[in-house]
């Protein structure tokens, strides 16, 4: 199900272009904040968890998962280089995969440990928020990183449908609309960070059997219709 010469391909177009220039901004300007608010605040746990959940997991990591989700197929399809990849023996199911992996593993060095280290320059994470929110990160990168690629799969426009989502479902209506924060990533993310760090010290509005359920549907049926997705790609090729 890996094959290391897509995923080399896969790295290569993710840090390979500009797009890489976005993925070292966003993780840079949350040290920056953070260190910042660390000299004029000095430690508090309030204000750690208010930015790491705030702009790190509700704007930052979405943007990432956006990024590099779309990133690992999109361009391919774009351009038409993909009917290259498509023309070797190697199932569509291992082409998904393998790209879903690339994106996670690029989607949590990008975000979970710029969220850990973040949290440590913080509060020192004192009731365990730095690694919480690490660890919500982490989780919800693999969500949006399947999420996204199949966005890349489905529209030429899947950088545009992935900001909406990032932007306006996540960072706003998933933050300020109590029914729909059910339906976000964000929360069910949160609903693990919630179990790991102390008690009180971070909140989600789903319960953690109902938010590990959700998390695993979506990805599973994420990255399933993704790759019968690129299937049909192939047979129009073809046809």
């Amino acid at each position: 199900m890996f094959h290391p010469t897509v995923a080399r391909l896969t790295y290569r177009a993710l840090l390979g272009r500009r797009r890489a220039l976005i993925l070292f901004v966003l993780p840079a300007l949350l040290l920056v904040i953070a260190v910042a608010v660390r000299a004029l605040t000095g430690a508090d746990d309030s204000t750690a968890g208010g930015i790491l959940g705030g702009f790190a997991l509700g704007t930052m990591v979405p943007l990432i998962g956006v990024i590099a989700g779309t990133g690992a197929i999109g361009p391919e399809i774009d351009d038409g280089s993909v009917v290259y990849l498509l023309s070797k023996p190697v199932s569509r199911s291992t082409i998904i995969f393998t790209k879903l992996l690339v994106a996670i593993g690029v989607t949590v060095a990008f975000s979970a440990l710029p969220v850990l280290l973040a949290g440590f320059l913080l509060n020192g994470n004192s009731q365990q928020i730095a690694v919480g929110y690490a660890v919500s990160a982490a989780v919800a990168a693999v969500a949006y990183s399947a999420l996204f690629l199949l966005f890349g799969t489905i529209t030429r426009h899947a950088v545009v449908f992935g900001l909406v989502y990032a932007l306006v479902w996540e960072a706003l209506v998933g933050t300020l609309v109590p029914g729909a924060r059910t339906l976000s990533v964000q929360q069910w993310a949160l609903a693990i960070g919630q179990k790991v760090a102390a008690e009180g010290a971070i909140t989600s509005d789903v319960e953690l059997p109902l938010a590990i359920g959700l998390l695993t549907a979506l990805t599973v049926a994420a990255t399933w219709y993704a790759g019968r997705r690129l299937k049909a790609l192939t047979l129009a090729g073809e046809e």
